[in-house]
């Protein structure tokens, strides 16, 4: 019969240790070259960076979906000075909004939420142009609100009745 010990078992030492170098070179498969990428925003200065979360109004189910949460800018052009806003998803980097900010746009806040607004635009973050009704929320009112009144005041000045969107954040 077979004794069973309580040792573990010792496994012979080799020469080699896991951790030692080996000296052995490892070249890359495969040479990557550096590539200029362009997000399209070359040629605007962001008036306004702020963090939160979008969504669109689904009118076939009647409700709320979740666009995406990353940073939604007001960008103004150099030469034409449209201002645009543009929402990209924190992580990939994804368009989730991007329209041009017009006279005829109008943000109310959200029912019940002062954290939240509420839009309405054509919008051409997938490619095609979409009339959407947007949403979008903010982690705290007062930080958020505070820090882009400023800012605003501004815009509004240099640009006038175009911006009734940025407005709402005084």
């Amino acid at each position: 019969m077979a004794s069973i010990s309580n040792e573990p078992e010792r496994e012979e030492e080799s020469g080699a240790n896991e951790d030692e170098d080996t000296g052995a070179q490892v070249a890359p498969i495969i040479k990557l070259e550096e590539v200029a990428v362009t997000t399209g925003e070359e040629n605007e200065d962001a008036i306004l960076d702020l963090k939160s979360k979008l969504y669109r109004f689904d009118k076939d189910g009647s409700q709320w979906k979740e666009r995406g949460a990353g940073t939604v800018k007001f960008l103004k052009h150099k030469e034409s000075g449209k201002i645009r806003l543009v929402m990209r998803q924190s992580k990939t980097l994804k368009i989730c909004a991007n329209h041009l900010v017009t006279s005829g746009m109008s943000v109310q806040e959200h029912a019940g939420n002062d954290k939240s607004c509420v839009w309405h635009a054509r919008d051409f973050s997938d490619g095609e142009l979409k009339d959407e009704l947007f949403c979008i929320r903010f982690a705290s009112v007062e930080s958020e609100f505070e820090s882009v009144s400023c800012v605003c005041l501004d815009l509004i000045l240099a640009c006038g009745s175009t911006v009734l969107i940025v407005a709402y954040f005084i």
